[in-house]
C-alpha cells in the first residue's frame, strides 16, 4: 500500500500543487460475491466478501469554487463548479463520485471547492464492483469533510441511490453494502430485503479463492441487466394472482411448482426459477460453510452457475469456458460466474496444491476457445470502507 500512497501523493501535488497542505486519504474495497447472483434486487439473499483491492481517494479543500476530479486510471479530468444540484457528464467515470456528491447536496451538505484524486486497483469492468467502491469511498470522504455525520448504512443507501438515479444503473444494494460493511476474513450473509446481515468466518483451510477475469469488457448500463430486472418484476405481477408479494424472494423453494401454474411466459418463468432456487442455495451455502463442509459449498457454486446459464441466461462463451474447463481440473471444488454476467469474472475454490495447474490449464484452454487472455487474482478478504492514516 505504501507504494500506492507515494504514487498518489506525488501525482496529487503534481496536479494540484501546494505541498505544504496534506490531503486526506480514504479507501473502499471491491467485492466478490461467492454465491447469490441476481437475487439482491429481488429482495433475496447474497453472500459477498470485501477484497483487499478497491478504490483510493485523496481529497483536500482547495479554497476555491470548483471541485476538480482526476484519476491515475484514466487521462480524463473534470472541474465542476460547486452547486446545489449537479448534472451528468456524458459517458464519464466522474458520474460515479459526482452522483454521490449530488446526493449529499440534496440533503443540504455541500462539498466545498476540493481537489480529488482517485486510484483503483479493481479491474475496471470486471464485475468486482469498481463502481460501488468509487461511490463508497466518495461517500466516506464527503461525509467527513462536510460534517454530515451519516451512519455507514446511510452511506450505503445513498451510494446505491446515486448509481440508480444519477448514473442510470438500476443495481441492487449488495455491492455498496459489501464495500461498506466488509470484515477481514469474513463473508457477509445479507438479506437484501431487510438489510439484516451476519459476518460469517470464511475458513477455506487448504483451499484458496481464485478470481479469473474474462477480460471481455462490458458496461452494465448497456447490458441486459435492466432487462432482467424488468422480467423479474413481471414474474411478481403474475404471482400476484396466487398471493400478494412484494418481490420474488418472498416465494420459497417449496412453492416452485406454482410457477408453471401462474407464469404463462416461459422466459419470465425461467428468471423466477433462478431467483427462487438461488436463494435456497445461499441459505444452504451459509449453513455448510459454518459446518466446514467446503466440498458441498463448492457443489452449490457449480449449481449456481448452471442456473445462471440455463435459467437466467447471463453467462456467455467466455464465462462458460472458464467454468466448465475449470471443473475438469483436480482440486477445483467449485467455480461460477460472479457479478452481473455478460463478461467479468469467475470465482473458484481451488486447492492450494493445484493453483498453478489451474492457472496454466485455464490460460491455454481459454485463449484457444475465445481468443482472449484471462487474468488471475488470488485476493485476501479485507475490511470495508474507511479513512487511512498515512
Amino acid at each position: 500500500m505504501s507504494n500506492i500512497i507515494e504514487r498518489m501523493l506525488e501525482s496529487f501535488y503534481g496536479k494540484y500543487g501546494d505541498r505544504n497542505s496534506k490531503p486526506v486519504l480514504f479507501f473502499s474495497p471491491g467485492r466478490v460475491n461467492l454465491i447469490g447472483e441476481h437475487t439482491d434486487y429481488n429482495g433475496g439473499f447474497v453472500f459477498p466478501c470485501a477484497l483487499n483491492f478497491g478504490t483510493y481517494l485523496m481529497i483536500r479543500n482547495n479554497g476555491g469554487k470548483n471541485i476538480r476530479f482526476s484519476t491515475l486510471n484514466f487521462t480524463e479530468e473534470h472541474s465542476v463548479p460547486v452547486k446545489e444540484e449537479y448534472k451528468r457528464i456524458e459517458r464519464s467515470w466522474v458520474n460515479y463520485p459526482l452522483g454521490v456528491i449530488n446526493e449529499f447536496a440534496k440533503l443540504g451538505y455541500l462539498l466545498p471547492g476540493s481537489d480529488l484524486l482517485f486510484y483503483g486497483d479493481v479491474p475496471n469492468g470486471a464485475g468486482l464492483s469498481s463502481s460501488a467502491s468509487i461511490e463508497m469511498v466518495t461517500a466516506c470522504a464527503v461525509n467527513e469533510i462536510t460534517g454530515a455525520g451519516l451512519a455507514l448504512i446511510d452511506l450505503v443507501k445513498l451510494s446505491q441511490k446515486a448509481e440508480n438515479i444519477f448514473v442510470g444503473m438500476n443495481c441492487g444494494i449488495m455491492d455498496q453494502f459489501a464495500s461498506g460493511f466488509g470484515k477481514k476474513d469474513h463473508a457477509i450473509f445479507l438479506n437484501c430485503d431487510t438489510l439484516d446481515y451476519e459476518n460469517v468466518p470464511l475458513i477455506l483451510g487448504d483451499y484458496s479463492l481464485i478470481i479469473t477475469n474474462t477480460n471481455k469488457r462490458r458496461g452494465l448500463t448497456d447490458s441486459k441487466y435492466n432487462e432482467r430486472r424488468a422480467e423479474c418484476d413481471k414474474a411478481v405481477e403474475y404471482l400476484q394472482a396466487y398471493r400478494k408479494i412484494r418481490n420474488l424472494s418472498e416465494t420459497g423453494t417449496d412453492e416452485l411448482a406454482l410457477l408453471n401454474k401462474y407464469i404463462p411466459d416461459e422466459i419470465v418463468l425461467k428468471r423466477a426459477r433462478h431467483v427462487i432456487t438461488e436463494n435456497g442455495r445461499v441459505l444452504e451455502a451459509v449453513k455448510v460453510l459454518k459446518e466446514n463442509n467446503i466440498a458441498r459449498f463448492g457443489e452449490l457454486m457449480n449449481q449456481s452457475h448452471d442456473s445462471l446459464r440455463g435459467d437466467y441466461e447471463v453467462t456467455g462463451i467466455e464465462l462458460d469456458t472458464l467454468v466448465y474447463e475449470g471443473r475438469k481440473i483436480a482440486g477445483v471444488l467449485g467455480t461460477r460466474m460472479t457479478g452481473a454476467g455478460f463478461g467479468g469474472c469467475t470465482v473458484s475454490i481451488v486447492h492450494k496444491d493445484h493453483v498453478e495447474e489451474y492457472i496454466n490449464t485455464i490460460t491455454e484452454a481459454y485463449t484457444r476457445k475465445t481468443g482472449l487472455n484471462a487474468d488471475f487474482y488470488q485476493p485476501s478478504v479485507g475490511n470495508g470502507s474507511g479513512r487511512i492514516e498515512f
